[in-house]
């Protein structure tokens, strides 16, 4: 059946507005999708800007300058794929909010300013501030001063954390103290160019030209070409782990008798299998025994009196140790330990309250009548 001829006008009209409409409506459906994906396109390219501007902030220093291309490196390291333009734009914008500052040379540089306050970076906590100043009262001897300037504010940071009276964590501060087991020193003074250039070369594992004064030379001036491997700090001195570059052995030098060291460019050489801990352990730096070249280990018995002998049940020797309460109340300690002078003047400090000392040639050195000086370390000293 046929519709009239009007309503297959009204009909044809509807439906040619219901074509014309379904395009326009793609179209909106089409921006608005558009418009939304752009949206979340662009929060997420926020988020990544913030985060890789984080990342370069995080690793400006403190007094030295880092180049782009040293800050590209280090980022490419951690995943963070950038071009060296990418990161000098960053730099620049984050020098807009941040007190970070250039040296305007080619190629840049860039670093903290120096009064740049710390607040800049994350909040320090109570428990945080009391550990860096621990570690600045107890360790800034034996950190490289390149470390020590980069770590300078966050030691400020760390004191003006504290800073309140009714802080209770600071109180931990002044309950804690370190005291030597022996007769203190003062330590002697370090000559402090020397010390950064030997510091540095330890950092950066390159060879050392120094200038020491030995006390075996009778103090004269001697110049070394050495190999730094470690430092040790025994008491008030610090001693430079190394070899020369003429001798395999190694050897201990007092950081007090250098008066000049230059690093090289050319890389440190170590001793095959060289490991610091094991060296120690071995009682290198125990001083050697005065009738020996080398530090050898002994198997020694050793009987105390009782008050003097508790100790034993408390603290070890060695992991050998044993440990025996006699019928007569007197303590018998057996240990395998390095022999050793400072093992000799250990044992006499006892005195009257040590009975018994075996071997019979570690007895002889106790009892020695004569005064004997006490000895150094098996140094070019």
């Amino acid at each position: 059946m046929s519709l009239p001829k009007k309503a297959q006008a009204t009909t044809q009209s509807a439906t040619a507005k219901s074509v014309t409409a379904k395009p326009e409506a793609k179209k909106s459906a089409k921006s608005v999708a558009g418009k939304t994906a752009g949206t979340a396109s662009n929060e997420k390219e926020t988020v990544n800007s913030l985060y890789r501007q984080w990342q370069i902030l995080s690793k400006l220093p403190t007094g030295k300058w880092i180049g782009t291309r040293q800050l590209q490196e280090q980022l490419q390291r951690e995943g963070i794929d950038i071009s060296i333009r990418t990161i000098q734009r960053d730099l620049n914008q984050i020098a807009s909010r941040f007190p970070i500052e250039s040296n305007k040379e080619t190629p840049q540089g860039w670093r903290w300013q120096e009064d740049a306050p710390i607040q800049s970076l994350p909040h320090m906590n109570s428990s945080q501030a009391v550990t860096f100043m621990m570690v600045e009262d107890h360790l800034k001897h034996l950190l490289p001063p390149s470390l020590l300037d980069e770590m300078r504010p966050w030691f400020d940071l760390a004191r003006r954390s504290l800073s309140s009276e009714h802080n209770n964590v600071r109180q931990w501060i002044n309950r804690v103290r370190i005291v030597p087991a022996t007769q203190p020193l003062i330590p002697p003074a370090v000559d402090a160019r020397a010390q950064q250039s030997i510091y540095e070369a330890l950092l950066q594992d390159r060879q050392l030209r120094v200038t020491y004064k030995a006390r075996a030379h009778q103090g004269e001036d001697t110049v070394y070409t050495l190999n730094p491997l470690a430092l040790v700090q025994r008491g008030a001195i610090i001693y430079l782990i190394c070899t020369r570059h003429d001798k395999p052995d190694v050897r201990q030098f007092a950081l007090h008798r250098f008066s000049h060291a230059t690093v090289l460019e050319s890389r440190s050489m170590h001793p095959v299998n060289f490991n610091i801990d094991e060296y120690l352990a071995a009682g290198a730096l125990g001083f050697t025994s005065y009738n020996q070249q080398s530090v050898e280990p002994i198997f020694i018995e050793l009987l105390f009196h009782p008050k003097a002998g508790q100790t034993f049940f408390e603290s070890r020797l060695s992991e050998d140790q044993t440990v025996e309460k006699l019928e007569s109340g007197e303590v018998r300690v057996t240990a395998t330990v390095p022999f050793t002078a400072q093992l000799v003047w250990w044992l006499r400090a006892y005195g009257r309250m040590l009975v018994d000392i075996k071997p019979e040639f570690l007895a002889e050195q106790v009892h020695e009548t004569a005064f004997l000086p006490k000895p150094e370390p098996v140094t070019d000293v």
